[in-house]
């Protein structure tokens, strides 16, 4: 595995799963109910870590291709505003019992998070072929 993926791996991807990981410890030590075992939150926090990264890393990589760096921009910017109007959605449902189906929501956001993984993974794979390539040259 490239330098960059490893790099990717334990700064972006282990960083973003402590909410979860730190969340599912609590549970396995704690009386049975007193904790959620899966929380909607720990999940949206996975999901902005991931699409931050991605953006932080993208406008740091050379000018290779424009179209792909600004389509991979505004999907990080789509995915952190979706992840915000759920966040919001999450707050009403604690707020307001009933008024959200937070299951709804967390399955929601479960799902937003594996595709945020799949697309983190893809650029960061594009962004170490372009440096491979780069230093091939």
């Amino acid at each position: 595995m490239e330098n960059k993926k490893v790099k990717w791996l334990i700064y972006t991807v282990l960083v973003g799963l402590i909410p979860i990981i730190s969340r599912f410890l609590v549970w396995g030590v704690t009386q049975s109910g007193t904790v959620n075992l899966l929380a909607a939150s720990d999940f949206i926090a996975f999901g902005l870590i991931l699409h931050i990264s991605n953006i932080n890393e993208i406008e740091h990589l050379s000018d290779s291709d424009k179209s792909w760096k600004t389509i991979q921009n505004g999907t990080s910017i789509l995915f952190i505003a979706l992840y915000s109007v759920l966040f919001c959605l999450t707050m009403l449902s604690e707020g307001v019992p009933g008024f959200v189906d937070s299951q709804v929501i967390k399955l929601c956001v479960m799902t937003l998070a594996f595709v945020s993984f799949s697309i983190s993974f893809s650029v960061f794979h594009r962004i170490s072929n372009i440096q491979k390539s780069e230093v091939a040259q």
